[in-house]
């Protein structure tokens, strides 16, 4: 191992979300909604240099298997990210996110008007646009601050 590796202990078992572009990381954790009063052991390594990015991020969380929904909305802000799944120390299982074409339930659209911010039992829908999204019922398009608008 070269003294420029960078070296953040195994876990045991959980997940571990590399390739996040530089910088990405906090916004990764505020989607699994892990902060500082978290319980759960989470390691973060952000603006490490990466062949593929220039700089990365890398999360890892002990413990925790992430479900499609949180795969999926990761992808909005990290469509370059790969999961891994670890049990007893090794990669059970590894692929890389896929931006889905239309996200539900997901995000609050920020439109007032919007017939999913009103007390109508109507889940949000948002199509996947190459940067941002939009509302499938209002147009509204979304393309900065999307973690601010996750309800998972």
């Amino acid at each position: 191992m070269s003294e420029h590796e960078l070296r953040i202990s195994k876990i045991r078992n959980g997940t571990v979300i590399d390739h996040i572009a530089g910088g990405h990381a906090p916004d990764v954790l505020a989607i699994l909604g892990i902060d500082s009063a978290t319980d759960e052991v989470v390691s973060v390594g952000m603006n490490v240099p990466s062949d593929r990015l220039g700089y990365k991020d890398v999360v890892k969380i002990e413990g925790r298997e992430l479900s499609q929904e949180e795969v999926e909305v990761i992808s909005l802000i990290a469509p370059a990210a790969s999961i891994n799944i670890i049990r007893e120390y090794d990669v059970a299982e590894k692929h890389r996110v896929e931006r889905p074409s239309m996200v539900e339930g997901v995000l609050s659209c920020p439109n007032r008007n919007c017939i999913t911010t009103e007390d109508e039992p109507v889940a949000s829908r948002f199509a996947v646009l190459e940067n941002g999204v939009r509302c499938a019922y209002c147009d509204t398009i979304i393309r900065e601050g999307l973690t601010d608008h996750i309800s998972v």
